[in-house]
């Protein structure tokens, strides 16, 4: 396992401990560098060269007859692809259909060791999954009613096994109930004041403030949600429940949010890499927008009115009712949904998407496309028999991952440069101290320096969001986290300076707290690593822990980011065994706190997120790896 283990480090005005680990002379099994015996070249057998052969896109392709149903049993030989007009060849092709109530039984995950926690969730379909999504924001607060009390309906009559997760899009994207088959606790959520919308406007302003705030807020919703997304396998059916859908939603205004991903596994053993396979795979979150106006009448022919009807006002409505259509059939184009409108059947839809959307066939191809400028590629599949109909991708971006890596190689240059330029501390030469601001820190007297690290803020859409209390959890690097707090809780009197590592904010830096040990484990298959020429893969994951009040107050916070350097052979045990680290953090010993955990890959951008209430952790309990 590879292992990573700050120790205490000296006190700063900041905490964000960047630490370089060049693998090839770091040590393993507990042995120090100086106890490592260096490499031979001459005796070290000659390794494999990296190529890649081909470059394959997977996606997702639904096939149903003329009565909507899905059809099974088709083969390779039925479909046909062509990308950009051009034919290509199917490699292969891969049929999924709802699990059998045996199968979904044998899916649970054996119990976790004492204090251990973790952001992956077991699914109850492997193969497809549903989402709901209650948009608040663009929908009227009568069409909400009506809403909810169908999805109430759905809930109660429900089919055994329907994997379904529940989300609200008010001021923010919050996340009602995780995944879950277990209709009792879906049916608590739906009834829950959880899913009860905010009133708050998102801001106070002019119409175009407001119309540019509940764009913003839409577009970071989204991103987290596919975050969230992300961890699951199969197909993501999103039932989108909307008043409008605005014309830029996954056009130019934003971009698909839900990002495809492109994946360099060998094709043969772990230790092979002499052939490598890029997969392009296609994202696989199909969105099923529904207009929640339901069933529209133009205001024209309303019982209500008087005196005859005005063509002029007819022709304003229809319009208006082409523009939300067609946006509507816009997104669901994109990501091989569907779309629904003009219908106050809501709880029908919903039993229609979860049951016909797990029936689906994967197909790969090899793209005989080389040309790769980020350009648009239009894909156009069909199947060799009358009367059916496909729902699918209908693109992708082709973007240069060769251009990519190489952007990335010489960022990793100047931070390389950057990095060797700075001064550190003689008397720690591994330990490398950059300054990370903390603003509310400034009016702070007594304990200066010692006010904690602030998560970096990267944007609205970026990893800030991800940390913060109760936000939706991303699950693109999965991880567990085990949790040993110290058995005795210790105090710092006044006038004494705080130990080295403990971060507390003034006002609980005098009061008992407990030392607690966090031993995190990710799945370093999602981490991004770029590759130079000299063989070795680079890359930056930063461990964070933030200690907050049920209010959402931050109490401490600590964060530290580990540079590699791997060789082929420490990248093949990184992959194999997953990526470890240990740091440590003051928990306040009275009151209710939670930790909010994150990983970061801040070169592939790829997150995890887990949120732990501290009344959950058991001090004096063993557990798994301390």
């Amino acid at each position: 396992m590879l292992f990573f283990e700050l120790g205490r480090s000296k006190q700063f005005s900041m905490v964000l401990c960047a630490i370089t680990f060049t693998l090839c002379s770091f040590s393993f099994a507990g042995k120090t560098a100086a106890q490592q015996p260096p490499e031979n070249p001459a005796a070290t057998p000659p390794l494999p060269t990296i190529t890649v052969s081909t470059r394959e896109v997977l996606l997702d392709v639904l096939v149903t007859d003329g009565a909507g149903h899905p059809v099974p049993g088709l083969t390779k030989a039925d479909f046909s692809v062509t990308e950009e007009g051009q034919p290509q060849v199917i490699r292969s092709l891969q049929e999924h259909h709802p699990m059998a109530p045996e199968q979904i039984e044998r899916l649970t995950l054996p119990p976790l060791p004492p204090n251990t926690f973790t952001n992956f969730l077991p699914v109850r379909n492997t193969n497809a999954q549903t989402v709901i999504l209650l948009d608040a924001l663009n929908t009227s607060v009568q069409a909400q009613m009506s809403l909810r009390e169908q999805l109430i309906g759905y809930l109660k009559h429900m089919e055994p096994g329907a994997s379904i997760a529940i989300f609200q899009l008010d001021t923010e994207m919050r996340l009602v109930q995780g995944f879950t088959s277990d209709q009792k606790l879906l049916l608590e959520a739906a009834k829950s004041k959880r899913d009860m919308p905010s009133l708050l406007k998102p801001i106070d302003g002019n119409y175009d403030q407001y119309r540019r705030a509940r764009m913003e807020i839409l577009r970071a919703g989204m991103q987290m949600m596919g975050r969230y997304l992300a961890g699951f396998p199969g197909r993501k059916n999103l039932i989108w429940f909307t008043g409008q859908v605005p014309m830029t939603i996954f056009g130019y205004g934003m971009g698909n949010p839900f990002r495809d991903q492109l994946d360099v596994s060998p094709s043969g053993s772990a230790d092979d890499l002499s052939d490598l396979t890029e997969s392009l795979t296609l994202s696989r979150v199909a969105v099923y927008p529904v207009d929640t106006r339901g069933l529209q009448v133009s205001p024209q022919f309303s019982a209500a009115r008087v005196g005859a009807p005005s063509p002029r006002g007819n022709i304003h409505f229809e319009n208006r009712q082409v523009i939300n259509e067609t946006n509507l059939q816009r997104v669901a184009s994109m990501t091989g949904g569907k779309a629904y409108y003009n219908t106050n059947g809501f709880e029908q839809i919903i039993g229609e998407v979860v049951k016909d959307g797990s029936s689906y066939y994967t197909l790969a191809y090899a793209t005989t496309n080389q040309e790769w400028h980020g350009q648009m590629r239009t894909i156009k599949i069909a199947v060799d028999r009358p009367g059916l109909h496909l729902q699918h991708r209908e693109g992708y971006r082709a973007f240069d991952p060769g251009k990519t890596e190489e952007r990335k190689i010489n960022a990793l240059v100047q931070k390389t440069a950057a990095r060797a330029a700075q001064p550190t501390d003689p008397k720690d030469e591994t330990t490398a101290q950059t300054p990370a601001p903390d603003e509310s820190s400034a009016a702070n007297q007594e304990g200066a320096g010692n006010e904690g690290a602030l998560v970096p803020h990267v944007g609205k859409n970026g990893f800030e969001i991800a940390m913060a209390l109760g936000a939706v959890p991303p699950t693109e690097i999965v991880f567990t986290a085990n949790l040993q707090p110290s058995l005795k809780p210790e105090k710092v009197e006044k006038g004494t300076t705080l130990p080295e590592n403990n971060y507390l904010k003034p006002e609980w830096q005098h009061k008992p707290f407990r030392n607690t040990t966090v031993l995190f484990h990710a799945d370093a298959r999602k981490i991004r690593l770029t590759r130079t020429a000299d063989g070795l893969r680079h890359g930056s994951v930063a461990f964070v822990t933030v200690v907050y009040t049920p209010m959402g107050e931050n109490v401490n916070s600590i964060e530290q980011t580990v540079n590699f350097d791997l060789t082929p052979a420490h990248y093949r045990q990184l992959l194999a065994e997953g990526l470890s680290f240990k740091e440590e953090i003051a928990v306040p010993e009275k009151g209710n706190y939670f930790l909010r955990l994150g990983v970061h890959d801040l070169t592939g951008d790829q997150v995890g997120a887990l949120e732990i209430p501290m009344d959950q952790v058991k001090p004096g309990v063993a557990g798994a790896g301390l």
